[in-house]
């Protein structure tokens, strides 16, 4: 299954109206700092995605609830990735890397034989991010969002909601996580104290 936040895109950016008020608090991410990858440091919760891809809208369709650890490694370009995935009533846990090409903004993937891109965009808000899809042209764009806890303000839900108008994609093809169906409580807390254990004997 393609993660939440791994999705294979071309750069959304030239679709984005720089005039448009509805894009007007959203900022590319052109080249990525480190000063960035600080701010993307930490926990992560995935709030929501819309896709016109039908692929990825049956992915995202089936994530119940998701949260996930940036650890950013600066000297590498890469990120340390550990994601806990609620789908089908069960809990998935991943570990990985992700690259960061920072020059042109994107950080890439790679599952299942293949590299997923995508395109890093900051809101006015930084407890909150998106990350951006488009194939071809508009019939495949899409965006996910994500919070630093697992329900956000009408404020950063509104801004949110405003970038997905301002790509031309209806309210009504948002797909929502739903933090109560989280079954990766236990798994983890037995990590975060093995984690600890660790850190204490070395």
């Amino acid at each position: 299954m393609v993660l939440p936040w791994a999705l294979a895109v071309l750069s959304l950016i030239p679709l984005l109206d720089a005039q448009s008020p509805a894009c007007a608090n959203l900022t590319a991410v052109v080249p990525i700092t480190n000063a960035t990858l600080d701010r993307l440091s930490g926990k992560w919760f995935y709030i929501g995605s819309a896709f016109r891809n039908p692929e990825y809208n049956e992915s995202a369709r089936s994530i119940q609830a998701a949260f996930f650890y940036f650890e950013p490694k600066h000297a590498e370009d890469k990120i340390i990735l550990r994601e806990y995935q609620t789908t089908g009533n069960k809990c998935v846990y991943n570990s990985s890397s992700v690259t960061v090409y920072r020059k042109n903004g994107t950080l890439s993937i790679y599952e299942s034989g293949k590299e997923h891109f995508a395109d890093l965009l900051l809101t006015k808000h930084p407890k909150t991010f998106i990350l951006s899809a488009s194939w071809n042209g508009k019939k495949n764009v899409g965006m996910s969002f994500y919070a630093d806890r697992p329900e956000v303000t009408q404020e950063q839900k509104k801004e949110f909601l405003d970038t997905i108008k301002c790509i031309g994609i209806h309210e009504s093809e948002i797909t929502y996580s739903d933090e109560k169906k989280d079954l990766c409580g236990p798994l983890h807390m037995q990590h975060e104290e093995e984690r600890k254990k660790e850190e204490e004997g070395s």
